[in-house]
């Protein structure tokens, strides 16, 4: 358990306030929501009671030395210690860089007095800036607590004078206007007994409640008690949330370095240098960079928690920071890639820094000169060789045994992206992200180094190897070699630097791919193609450009002509329409007329056949046979009555047809 020692000048402990518990979220205060959520994504990595394969564990949680294995930023394979239920050993220097407000400075004091963490290892370096009155230290404040003074103004400077003071094992920043809770710097100290290169990071919260006394702070078990209610800082949480917790973007998870609240393990201090005082912003994120180069993890703790005293300087004037910030870190950090559009200009720190051992001076050309014509142009080159000991032949010069260096230097001298070092110690004060290791007389294509990057990039890889030839001496390869895994990986070797060692390393945690070097591009100085020069280039895109401006402009006049063939289609497919609604009328009118047809000869038939029924069953007149004899007896009552004046009735019917009985020929 941690034992808690009552700080100089402060009240003792409420025996009624509660203490460590041994459960990891027994911490006072209320977590927010963006904090409890990135806790459970850095945990949910492992099941429970999941042991990690990665490394091996002593009593607490906490890893042996040396045994820690971190992929990439994953720095959920590490199982800090409950809160309040391990014991502590390392030491640990709070750096507070202040310029003037003294009543603030009181209570950031007067939380670190409240501290859960040992106050044996624990020392304050308070770093006055210039204040006018200068600062003082108030009563309450920790044991070991020093106040020096810079007078060189600036935020880099503040800071770098404190950690020269400084003499932790870990170096934490604090700002003079950041409250820490009571659990804060135990939080961050748990886990760097885990690893000697991790960066952790508090959760701040932004409050304008009205100032407090530093009594208060000192005695209250809750800082949410009275700076409640607050605002996160929106760009942070988001940044975790989006990343899953800085475990899915390795390549940016230095972003999170903010001087608020943040602790550094020394060591990584030593590899990375102090700040940067030439800046006047931005100068946390690009000692984010380098600590990242120098193989840091970077790790978000919601558990640490502290009150930033108003606003940031970002939320007041995040337009003109960010105008002023991404002018200067741009020629620092190759990470942000968008910042670094121009397609020719060079910066102060490269992509990509290419290391060739001199050789024979047209293969060294060859290769130095196709690395230098590529599509990439944010790089250097470093040539190795014994550059120092050179001594030309001023009589004699075309007998120099060293001739071949000696050209190699003089054509290269004014090269300002080419670089001169000694093969045992090159210069690294370029802290390019990428190395690539390629031996002369092997000339890459034009793109080549372009995709040997989006390759390393894109799988996350912290050795690319590229197998060029197999000769009887053995294999000839080149190697694409990611700064941070390597710097990771001899941190983890703690000073040896056995090559098949650290290579192995790398494939652990960062992981290592082999590849042929035909595939991209790379081919031997004898078959090269000539280097383009610039105005080459420029004429082939130019007549690259005249002809993709004819091909559109034939786009656009074909577009045209389907367009109009389109209009015409339509008016086609009107008419159509139209043609098959008259042919349907014509349809409906042609079946009209055939029924009204078959009606009139059903009823033309049907009146026939009434007709000729008629016909046949009429009965046929009846006429008497006796007639001629009545006639020739003179019987009155057959005589024929007369006629009209007087006549007999004519004998002869109507129809003109004789009597029966008459012949109207011979018999």
């Amino acid at each position: 358990m941690i034992q808690h020692t009552p700080p100089h000048g402060s009240p003792p402990p409420d025996p009624a306030t509660p203490g460590p518990t041994g459960s990891g979220s027994a911490t006072s205060g209320t977590v927010p929501a963006s904090a409890e959520a990135a806790l459970s994504t850095m945990s949910a990595g492992r099941a429970e009671g999941e042991e990690d394969p990665l490394r091996s564990t002593g009593g607490g949680g906490v890893a042996r030395p040396g045994a820690a294995r971190v992929r990439g930023n994953d720095h959920t394979v590490l199982d800090p210690p409950a809160l309040g239920a391990w014991t502590p050993r390392l030491r640990v220097s709070i750096v507070v860089p202040a310029y003037n407000g003294q009543d603030k400075l009181d209570l950031v004091l007067a939380g670190l007095a409240a501290q859960t963490y040992p106050a044996g290892l624990t020392e304050v370096i308070v770093v006055d800036n210039g204040s006018v009155p200068p600062l003082r230290l108030p009563e309450i404040r920790p044991p070991a607590t020093r106040l020096i003074v810079c007078d060189t103004p600036g935020r880099a400077d503040a800071r770098n004078a404190g950690l020269a003071a400084a003499t932790g094992d870990v170096v934490h920043w604090l700002d003079s206007d950041v409250v820490p809770d009571r659990h804060e710097v135990e939080a961050h100290m748990r886990w760097h007994h885990l690893a000697p290169y991790l960066v952790v990071t508090s959760y701040l919260r932004f409050t304008t409640a009205p100032l407090p006394t530093p009594g208060a702070v000192a005695a209250t078990g809750d800082l949410a008690a009275i700076f409640e209610p607050a605002e996160p800082h929106e760009w942070l949480v988001d940044l975790v949330q989006r990343s899953n917790g800085l475990t899915d973007a390795p390549s940016r998870a230095f972003s999170l370095h903010v001087g608020g609240a943040t602790s550094v393990g020394r060591r990584l201090f030593d590899e990375a240098g102090p700040m940067d005082d030439e800046l006047v912003l931005g100068q946390d994120t690009e000692m984010g960079y380098r600590l990242a180069q120098a193989g840091a993890v970077f790790v978000p703790e919601p558990l640490a928690r502290g009150y930033h005293l108003g606003p940031s300087m970002r939320m007041r004037d995040k337009q003109p920071i960010d105008r002023v910030s991404h002018a200067l870190i741009g020629d620092r950090i190759p990470q942000y890639r968008w910042l670094r559009t121009h397609p020719a200009r060079q910066w102060k720190v490269p992509y990509l820094e290419v290391v060739i051992e001199a050789a024979g001076y047209e293969d060294t050309r060859a290769t130095v000169d196709a690395v230098l014509a590529g599509t990439l142009p944010d790089l250097s080159v470093l040539l190795t060789g014994p550059w120092d000991t050179l001594v030309p032949e001023r009589r004699a010069p075309l007998t120099d045994p060293f001739l071949d260096l000696v050209l190699i230097r003089g054509h290269y001298a004014h090269e300002s992206r080419v670089r001169f070092a000694a093969p045992s110690a090159p210069a690294a004060e370029r802290v390019a992200p990428f190395r690539l290791r390629l031996p002369a007389g092997w000339v890459p294509g034009e793109d080549t180094l372009a995709a040997l990057l989006d390759l390393a990039v894109e799988g996350g890889h912290g050795l690319v190897g590229v197998l060029l030839d197999e000769t009887p001496e053995g294999l000839v390869a080149a190697r694409l070699e990611r700064r941070a895994a390597f710097a990771r990986a001899a941190l983890l070797l703690e000073g040896e630097r056995q090559a098949d060692l650290v290579d192995d390393l790398v494939d652990e945690v960062y992981g290592a791919l082999w590849t042929d070097g035909e595939t991209l591009g790379f081919v031997p100085a004898a078959q090269a193609v000539p280097v383009k020069g610039r105005r080459t280039a420029y004429r082939a895109r130019v007549e690259t450009e005249a002809e993709l401006a004819k091909l559109t402009k034939e786009v656009e006049r074909l577009r045209g002509q389907v367009g109009k063939w389109r209009e015409e289609a339509g008016r086609w497919r009107k008419s159509a329409v139209d043609l098959r609604r008259e042919v349907g009328e014509l349809r409906r009118e042609a079946g009209g007329l055939r029924r009204e047809l078959t009606r009139l000869k059903a009823g033309r038939l049907r009146t026939m056949i009434k007709r000729i029924s008629v016909r046949r069953t009429a009965p046929a007149p009846s006429e008497p046979l006796t007639a001629a004899p009545q006639a020739a007896s003179g019987d009155p009552a057959s005589s024929t009555p007369p006629g009209p004046a007087g006549h007999a009735a004519s004998a002869v019917p109507p129809s003109g047809e004789p009597p029966a009985g008459t012949t109207t020929g011979p018999r």
